[in-house]
């Protein structure tokens, strides 16, 4: 299994923005693609965004394109996302998940998670 430690993340108002980052380690295979999760208290936790780290090809769940941008660097193992006109609806839990397979957009598919950072957005 791959570990993902997190950091970033926090409180700001509508339309602010905040920026979040997840290290990958151990395993090498276990990290062909990395992505972020949200969970919002009440609510299944649902895939935010994904990034092929050789690649760098990029995906995003159609509530957050344009607004957040998720970039990774296959040297660090890193993955990271920017957060943009943030909304209070963007207030969750935020998962950094990891995958040696595709990109999918379900957690059935990532079997390496980080601890989980909140992102809290005022309106």
């Amino acid at each position: 299994r791959v570990q993902l430690v997190e950091s970033g993340g926090g409180s700001v108002q509508a339309g602010g923005s905040l920026n979040l980052s997840c290290v990958a380690s151990g395993d090498p295979y276990g990290d062909n693609c990395m992505g972020w999760f949200r969970q919002a208290p009440g609510k299944e936790r649902e895939w935010v965004a994904s990034a092929y780290l050789s690649s760098g090809t990029t995906t995003y769940t159609d509530a957050v394109r344009g607004r957040f941008t998720i970039s990774s660097d296959v040297d660090k193992r890193t993955v990271q996302m920017r957060m943009n006109s943030l909304k209070p609806e963007d207030t969750a839990v935020y998962y950094c998940a990891a995958t040696g397979d595709y990109c999918y957009h379900l957690t059935k598919y990532y079997d390496s998670w980080g601890q989980g950072i909140q992102v809290t957005v005022g309106s």
